[in-house]
């Protein structure tokens, strides 16, 4: 199956789509009125495992509930220690579902291929604006993504110079001469590779970030210290923070929110999807189970929750795109 990355979402949203301006108002995300309601099957039963993603563990567990409301002979099972963690479940079989909030790795394709003669299924499953958090009362506009490396980084792979205190961005106040206190994930986290990749530009991270095992212990970070700044997925955003825009270095239009409308028109730089990867025989396709939960996200219901818990839905068109290659 063809993916799709972060900056081609803009493809996707702009080739005769036909998406509603309703859709697009940032301050009121709407479910696409086309995504039908799930229709439960009878017989779905036994035991679901997931391994993964600590960014989509909360809706994970939504997604679950839900679920197993459809289908109450079913048990779901959730851990959400970090996307690393998908891909040696999905290969051992100690997990059917492996959510990730990045794309899977060559390597990690290449360790299920070599063990099922195929490679696993990538589904999208929603959309994330990988949001740049500060303190609620921290003023400042925004960031370039060379201001953002200058930052979280040790290598300054974009061209600029170290940035550790908040006078670099002319700020009065308690933030006059505040030293930049960073938080950030741990190298488990899919979120802390992409990051990596889109932010720093493949470089290395200073040592002085303080690595968190969760996404919300980062927004807890910052939320208790004016002076910190730190990166995760826009579900986690709560009132204590505030998500900076964010220019592509200077590039038209200059800073940019972390909207659903700049999410699907391509201008916000750290736009992902996120993801959940099954094992689906090629010709098979996936067992009962495991395509029945794969449906019910899918669903109204199912794009519901993830409006509920701070994420971006799919479009109908993006889910018509994937019926054919999951085999549902």
């Amino acid at each position: 199956m063809k993916r799709l990355t972060h900056r081609t979402l803009i493809a996707v949203a702009s080739v005769g789509l036909m998406i509603s301006p309703v859709l697009l108002r940032a301050q009121a995300v709407a479910v696409d009125p086309k995504i039908p309601a799930y229709a439960p099957a009878s017989g779905i039963s036994g035991n679901l495992s997931s391994v993964g993603s600590d960014s989509l563990n909360n809706v994970m567990t939504l997604w679950a509930e839900g679920f197993k409301k459809a289908h109450p002979n079913v048990v779901v099972q959730i851990e959400g220690k970090g996307s690393s963690t998908a891909p040696p479940a999905l290969v051992s079989g100690t997990a059917q579902l492996g959510p990730m909030s990045r794309a899977m790795k060559a390597e990690e394709m290449d360790a299920f291929e070599k063990k099922y003669g195929y490679k696993p299924t990538e589904i999208r499953v929603a959309i994330d604006t990988l949001a740049v958090f500060v303190h609620k009362d921290n003023p400042v506009k925004g960031f370039t993504l060379r201001e953002i490396d200058s930052i979280f980084s040790s290598t300054y792979k974009r061209g600029g110079l170290p940035i550790d205190n908040w006078s670099a961005f002319k700020l009065g106040g308690a933030l006059a001469n505040k030293p930049i206190s960073r938080y950030g994930r741990n190298s488990a986290s899919g979120t802390y590779g992409f990051f990596k990749e889109h932010s720093l530009a493949k470089g290395d991270f200073t040592v002085r970030v303080k690595e968190q095992p969760g996404s919300s212990a980062v927004v807890q970070g910052v939320e208790k210290e004016i002076g910190a700044i730190g990166y995760s997925g826009i579900g986690y955003a709560t009132s204590g923070v505030r998500a900076a825009a964010i220019s592509d270095d200077g590039k038209a239009p200059k800073y940019v929110e972390a909207t659903y409308a700049n999410a699907l028109n391509g201008t916000y730089p750290l736009t992902r999807f996120l993801f959940i990867y099954i094992n689906s025989h090629p010709r098979k396709g996936p067992e009962p189970l495991v395509a029945a939960f794969i449906k019910y996200v899918h669903s109204q219901e199912g794009q519901q929750v993830v409006v509920k818990d701070g994420y971006f839905p799919l479009t109908i068109q993006m889910i018509d795109r994937m019926k054919g290659d999951i085999g549902l």
